[in-house]
């Protein structure tokens, strides 16, 4: 908690961000593992539609399960820019303390690189897991519509 609270605002936005990321990094586990379901609900269409709507219905599907996606890329995506304008609001601070008091005492700055160091740190912790996540559930969902283009088209 002391590393949050040196951390300040944006620490407390990255944990924010890093929430609402997990939630929906868990809720995206327990959802697109069900890729046989999409192939058979499509199957279940094909009495009454022919190539041409099976390839659309395939693309719909396909896109509804890259719902949430685009908040994961981008909390993977803004949290290391967080954590570098806590870096720079830390080094300025520092700049500012050395200005206001001299550098007789190298302690007068040690301030504002803590800041700098805690939030490039929780920037690149919140971005890590969230840029893994994103890429893997987009692996996940470009093999599933393989999968049901090779099943449903061919």
């Amino acid at each position: 908690m002391e590393y949050i609270d040196k951390g300040g605002l944006i620490v407390y936005i990255l944990i924010f961000l890093n929430i609402i990321g997990f939630t929906i990094i868990i809720w995206k586990f327990l959802t697109i593992p069900r890729k046989n379901a999409m192939v058979k609900k499509i199957k279940d269409k094909l009495n009454e539609q022919n190539k041409h709507n099976i390839n659309i219905e395939i693309e719909y599907e396909v896109k509804k399960l890259e719902t949430g996606l685009t908040y994961i890329k981008n909390i993977a995506s803004v949290a290391p820019l967080l954590g570098l304008l806590g870096t720079v609001f830390g080094v300025y601070k520092a700049f500012e303390e050395i200005t206001q008091k001299g550098l007789g005492d190298p302690t007068v700055f040690s301030g504002g690189i803590s800041i700098a160091l805690i939030t490039t740190i929780a920037g690149l912790i919140v971005a890590i897991p969230h840029h893994i996540a994103y890429n893997h559930f987009i692996s996940m969902i470009d093999t599933i519509e393989l999968k049901a283009k090779k099943e449903l088209i061919d």
